[in-house]
This record gives structure tokens, C-alpha cells and sequence, in this order.
């Protein structure tokens, strides 16, 4: 299993990485991927970007050493009302938007909680792509729904790489969550959700456990920038 882009990656800009946006790129370089994307914090976690961080982003190029550089950001998921932490005209700006529930700001997590309705409300924001990281036992939902609705929708489910080292109590959710998505076909991007540079594109442990599962190449939206791209273009133009 082969995957040629990594769609969750951090720069220094979000204050508990450690790379720069050129260093990540010069990575994802030497490892061989077709294209990456920065996705740094909005500004509900604390460490977020400059309020013109985001604007600038249309004065960076589109390929740099041979890489297709996409301009994305992770927003915070701030309530059970899907409520995110940057406004639609700034996300409608972004070639990628991740939206994840971080333990600091979702207030409304909880062990006994039904988070369902609030996914479903954030994969109906338009400028949406990919759910982060949901494997958060901390926040349950019934995947069957979620991921028949990010199907219908076209978003992808995120299998995410740092999940093995930083939550490892999400580890039995996430794969639940991709023998779910293999069940109902809705397609998932895996990432690292790097936060240093060598760690772009490398996807041991996700791949490892996708391949135990049998899951099929064909269901990974990331696997190639060509796929990513035709996927992506069906809701809007990257």
C-alpha cells in the first residue's frame, strides 16, 4: 500500500511544532509524495496562526520542488452544535480544511455523550473535507451514520498516523472506524498529522493496520494527488 500525499501536517506556526512550511515540504520532497498540505491550528487551541496568516496564504506558489503545496488548516470543533473556530470566508479559502475535536476545547465531550449529530452538522459545512482524528473515546458517535453521511456527502474520514504514538486509547476506535468505512465504501485519508518534518508521509502503523483489514486501496482519497484532486473537484477546485 502506497500513499503519495499527506493531507495533516503542522509548521511552527502552531507553537508545539517544530518545522517549518519549507522544511515539511523538502520532506515530503525526499520521501517522494506528490503533494502535502499544511494544516495548522485555528485559533481556539492557543497556538494558532496570526489573524493574517490564512489571507497570506495566496501569496505562496502551488508546486515547490516538485510538490504540489496545498493550503489547508485544521479548525477546532468548539460544541456539540458543530460550531467551528474559523468563519466559512476564511475556510472557503483553503485548499484543505480538517475539523477535529480537540479534548482542550470541545467542552461538550463525555464518556456517556452521543457526538453524532454534532459530526453529521460539521461534514454539512461545505468548506469541510476531512473529519480528524475521531477515534476519541472521549466522544462517541454512531459511525454507521457519520460515515454514511460523509459518503454521501463526499468528505473523507481521517486515519491518522499520529494517533499510535500520542493516542493510543484511540487506537480500537480507529479501527473500527476503517472497518466501517470499508464496509459502507466511504473513502478515508490517511495522514500523519506530522508535527517535525521527518515525520511527513510516514504512515507505518496506519498502513499496517489497514492491510491487516484487508481495506482496499481504492477507498484511500490520499493514495495519489491525481485521485485526491478528482475526488476533491466534485465539491470544489483545488
Amino acid at each position: 500500500m502506497i500513499i503519495k500525499t499527506d493531507l495533516h501536517c503542522h509548521s511552527v506556526v502552531s507553537d508545539h511544532a517544530f518545522s517549518t512550511i519549507m522544511e515539511n515540504i523538502t520532506c515530503a520532497a525526499n520521501a517522494g509524495l506528490e503533494a502535502i498540505a499544511i494544516t495548522d491550528h485555528g485559533p481556539a487551541l492557543g497556538d494558532s496562526p496570526h489573524k493574517f496568516y490564512y489571507p497570506s496564504f495566496v501569496r505562496l506558489p502551488d508546486v515547490v520542488n516538485g510538490v504540489r503545496f496545498l493550503k489547508g488548516c485544521e479548525v477546532n470543533i468548539l460544541n456539540n452544535k458543530g460550531e467551528l473556530d474559523l468563519d466559512n470566508k476564511i475556510l472557503a479559502t483553503m485548499d484543505i480544511v480538517i475539523a477535529s475535536v480537540h479534548n482542550p476545547i470541545y467542552r461538550d465531550a463525555g464518556a456517556d455523550g452521543d457526538n453524532t449529530d454534532m459530526y453529521i452538522k460539521v461534514l454539512e459545512n461545505p468548506y469541510v473535507d476531512i473529519l480528524g482524528h475521531s477515534g476519541n473515546p472521549m466522544c462517541k458517535f454512531d459511525m454507521e451514520k457519520v460515515l454514511t453521511k460523509a459518503k454521501e456527502l463526499g468528505k473523507f474520514i481521517e486515519i491518522n498516523e499520529n494517533t499510535f504514538a500520542a493516542r493510543p486509547q484511540n487506537i480500537k476506535i480507529c479501527k473500527d472506524i476503517a472497518l466501517c468505512a470499508k464496509k459502507l465504501g466511504t473513502y478515508v485519508a490517511v495522514n500523519s498529522d506530522a508535527h517535525f518534518c521527518t515525520n511527513v508521509g510516514v504512515l507505518t502503523n496506519s498502513i499496517k493496520m489497514l492491510e491487516e483489514i484487508d481495506f482496499p486501496e481504492s477507498l484511500i482519497a490520499n493514495a495519489s494527488y491525481g485521485r485526491l484532486k478528482e475526488l476533491l473537484n466534485l465539491r470544489k477546485n483545488i
